[in-house]
């Protein structure tokens, strides 16, 4: 009884000690400069810069989410940090994305295919090529910061884009799913056992 109550106590620990082990984040090369870019997000897992991927490869990535890759365009200020999770599609084949400051201020840039007469109000319009209209817009931004990131409107490098644009698909069957009938319509099976 006694050697059973001194291997508890052990016994309690070991749940807690197996749930940390692996927990670390993996880390390649010696230091933070191993990262690859400095324009890469911060906790980034996707490849190395040396690994990127070439403009056709890019391009059919854009393509896959329903973005005309020559209606891409990115800013740079100061200030302003990308947001990844905001890129999108903007109208039928437009291109989206908004940048946050830590003070709150939101700049938000859309591209699409039209002319930069037709600006809306509060916005700055640019037109890097015919046909095509870049519009900046703020929430609590100056607009000489406005102007600013208008004016540092460019189309992005394939090394921009790998850590803004979520992986290629790499799964190319349907999932399989448990649910599924193989008779009638083949709609999911939601009764209940026992119910009438």
């Amino acid at each position: 009884m006694i050697r059973a109550a001194r291997a508890l106590p052990l016994l309690l620990l070991l749940p807690a000690l197996l749930t940390a082990c692996g927990t670390e984040k993996e880390r390649s090369g010696p230091g933070p400069a191993a990262s690859g870019s400095g324009r890469a997000a911060a906790g980034s897992t996707r490849e190395p810069a040396s690994a990127a991927p070439g403009q056709a490869d890019m391009d059919e990535r854009l393509r896959a989410l329903g973005i005309a890759p020559e209606l891409v365009y990115v800013t740079e200020v100061p200030g302003f940090t990308l947001a990844q999770q905001s890129i999108g599609v903007n109208g039928d084949d437009g291109f989206s994305v908004a940048y946050w400051a830590k003070d709150g201020a939101v700049l938000h840039l859309y591209a699409e295919r039209g002319s930069a007469a037709d600006c809306p109000e509060g916005h700055v319009c640019r037109a890097p090529e015919k046909g095509q209209v870049v519009r900046v817009y703020g929430e609590k931004v100056a607009a000489d910061v406005l102007r600013r990131a208008a004016d540092a409107i460019h189309r992005p490098a394939p090394e921009e884009l790998v850590p803004l644009l979520p992986s290629p698909r790499t799964a190319t069957a349907p999932v399989e799913r448990g649910d599924l009938p193989t008779y009638g319509d083949g709609a999911p099976d939601n009764s209940v056992p026992g119910s009438s």
